[in-house]
C-alpha cells in the first residue's frame, strides 16, 4: 500500500493578502504590467477559456503533481473567499486538471477564479457559470487522486519566470495574466489608473485629428 502524504505538512493559509483586488478587477492586465515596470506577465499561453472572463484578488498557490488534481480539490478547501488560485502543474500541461464539478465547489466557497498553467475542461458550463478560469488551454485528458504524491499549498511557485507568492496581486483578463508583489500592489494599481486615464485623453485627441507622432514626439 503506498504511503499517505501528509498534506497539512507543505499547506499554508494564514498568510498577509493584497486589500487592493477590488480596486485592481477594474484594470486592465496590461495597464498594471507596464505601471509596474514591466514585470510580472506570466506565459502568453494562459488565457481565459471564455473571451470575457477576468479575475482579480490575492493568489493562493498550489503546486500540483503533473496530472493529479488532488491538489486542486484541497485547495479549495484551504484557500479563503476571494482568493484566487494559482496553479502549477510541473510543466505537465496535457490533462483536464478542472471543470465544472470543481468550479462549482469553488464558487460555493466564494474562490474568485483559478488561473492554471495546464488544462482545463468543460469550457461551455465554466463560460455560462461565470466563474473565471485562466488556463492554457483545453484538455479532456483525465487526470488521478494519488494520495501519496506530494504537493504544497500557500507555497511559492514559478510559472514561467514569475515567482509568484500567496498574497500576492494576480490578475487576468483577455490579454493575458500578471502577477504582482503584494508590498507594490498598491502603488502599481494608482500608476495604472492614471496611465488608463492619460491614454483616455489621448484616444481624444487621436479623435480630434492629432498624429501618434506628434502626441508622443516621434517626429515627422
Amino acid at each position: 500500500m503506498t504511503e499517505r502524504f501528509d498534506p497539512a505538512s507543505t499547506t499554508r493559509s494564514d498568510f498577509p493578502r493584497i486589500s487592493q483586488s477590488a480596486a485592481a478587477a477594474c484594470v486592465p492586465t496590461a495597464a498594471l504590467h507596464e505601471a509596474a515596470g514591466r514585470i510580472g506577465a506570466l506565459p502568453s499561453a494562459i488565457k481565459p477559456v471564455a473571451a470575457k472572463m477576468c479575475v482579480a484578488g490575492p493568489a493562493f498557490t498550489v503546486q500540483s503533481p503533473g496530472g493529479d488534481n488532488l491538489w486542486l480539490h484541497r485547495a479549495i478547501y484551504a484557500a479563503k473567499p476571494g482568493d484566487v488560485l494559482v496553479v502549477h502543474v510541473g510543466g505537465s500541461y496535457e490533462y483536464g486538471y478542472w471543470g465544472e464539478i470543481m468550479a462549482t465547489a469553488a464558487q460555493a466557497r466564494g474562490i474568485a477564479g483559478l488561473i492554471i498553467d495546464g488544462g482545463v475542461r468543460d469550457a461551455a458550463l465554466l463560460e455560462e457559470m461565470n466563474f473565471p478560469v485562466l488556463s492554457r488551454g483545453l484538455c479532456i485528458r483525465g487526470t488521478g487522486k494519488d494520495f501519496g504524491a506530494a504537493g504544497a499549498l500557500g507555497h511559492s511557485v514559478r510559472i514561467g519566470d514569475v515567482v509568484i507568492r500567496s498574497g500576492d496581486l494576480v490578475a487576468g483578463d483577455r490579454d493575458g495574466v500578471v502577477a504582482i508583489p503584494r508590498d507594490l500592489a498598491g502603488g502599481v494599481i494608482a500608476a495604472a489608473q492614471q496611465r488608463e486615464a492619460q491614454e483616455a485623453e489621448i484616444l481624444e485627441r487621436l479623435r480630434a485629428g492629432e498624429t501618434t507622432m506628434a502626441i508622443y514626439g516621434f517626429g515627422k
